[in-house]
């Protein structure tokens, strides 16, 4: 990520075709350890392509993706004393509790204990 992170910022900055050696700038002005492996795959995976069809490609892949919520709902859904998704839930029932306040402040928490 550090990698692409800083030939995107190469990008940013006006740099049509960033180097291993620009990159290597980044990570030195910022004082982050330089991975010349990472770089050199990097650059062997995007030669001969445009930054903005990857990112596009990136987007439509992340899409695809699910975040899990229907899923999760349907399990929840599915357990015998759970309810399903077409009856509606019930509010949980609302305990009271009586809390004993102190005028010494014993029951807080400090900052600086």
């Amino acid at each position: 990520m550090k990698v692409t992170a800083a030939f995107l910022l190469a990008k940013l900055a006006g740099n049509e075709n960033p180097t291993k050696g620009d990159l290597k700038n980044i990570f030195d002005s910022v004082g982050a350890e330089f991975d010349e492996t990472k770089t050199d795959l990097f650059f062997s995976l995007v030669k001969d392509h445009d930054v903005t069809e990857l990112i596009a490609a990136g987007r439509e892949k992340m899409g695809a993706l699910s975040s899990g919520g229907g899923a999760v709902a349907m399990v929840a859904g599915a357990g015998g004393d759970a309810p399903s998704a077409a009856e509606p839930a019930t509010e949980p029932k609302k305990v009271e509790e009586e809390k004993e306040e102190s005028d010494d402040g014993e029951g807080m928490m400090s900052l600086f204990d």
